[in-house]
């Protein structure tokens, strides 16, 4: 698998050390200084998958000219969802694969499952109030994350219609800790989620990669756990 970075921060730097435990060659690094002429000249040779950690407002300009040298792209860069419908189009016109999530651990991916259950049984309890904190270091823009606001959706989609308070706080290196809480008369119930090591993320978006490979369509992380083909 060739693998083209779009992004050599933290989280590009990681994905370009540990693609070798993965069978991965990095065909080449964009910074997101010249990624519009890079990507739109660069000769990086056959590239499979590019696995995009830039900048939010990078990434509407990023896909598009990814998609127009027909490669797939795995987006782990959060806070361009707004622009997400008309991306989807480029996605559909070009006839390639994206893989994007807010949050590429396995562990978080699974603790949406189990909030999303929480809030289907608190949906039915008038007396139980809902709320979501999250914690990430000082460096980070988006505020609240973009893995608060998938998990607010997924209760929402499980039937709490009931208002959810999100709140942040940008704070030294915290990797990211996510708090779902259901708040009663005379009880509360939490559930968190806290990542050790950032490098989990990396691992989630090479495992990504790999599962994106020949396929067309927009994708999560849900599609490629349950092995969903298109979406």
């Amino acid at each position: 698998m060739r693998l083209l970075l779009v992004g050599h921060g933290r989280m590009g730097r990681l994905v370009e050390a540990l693609a070798p435990e993965y069978d991965a060659e990095v065909a080449g690094v964009v910074t997101t200084r010249d990624a519009d002429t890079a990507l739109r000249d660069g000769d990086f040779g056959r590239v499979d998958v590019a696995i995009d950690f830039s900048l939010a407002d990078a990434v509407p300009r990023n896909l598009p000219l990814l998609a127009g040298r027909g490669v797939n792209v795995v987006i782990g860069t959060t806070g361009w969802a707004a622009h997400e419908t008309e991306l989807r189009a480029v996605v559909d016109r070009a006839a390639i694969g994206v893989l994007a999530a807010a949050n590429f651990s396995l562990g978080m991916n699974l603790f949406q499952l189990v909030v999303e259950d929480a809030a289907a049984r608190f949906a039915r309890h008038d007396s139980f109030g809902a709320w979501i904190h999250e914690l990430h270091h000082a460096a980070k823009k988006d505020a609240p994350s973009g893995t608060a606001l998938q998990l607010k959706a997924g209760m929402e989609r499980a039937g709490y219609d009931r208002p959810i308070d999100v709140s942040s706080a940008r704070v030294g290196s915290i990797p990211g800790t996510h708090l779902v809480g259901f708040d009663g008369p005379a009880d509360t119930v939490t559930l968190t989620h806290t990542v050790r090591d950032r490098a989990v993320f990396a691992r989630g978006a090479l495992e990504a990669a790999r599962w994106l490979q020949g396929r067309h369509g927009w994708f999560t992380m849900r599609d490629m756990l349950t092995g969903k083909e298109q979406s």
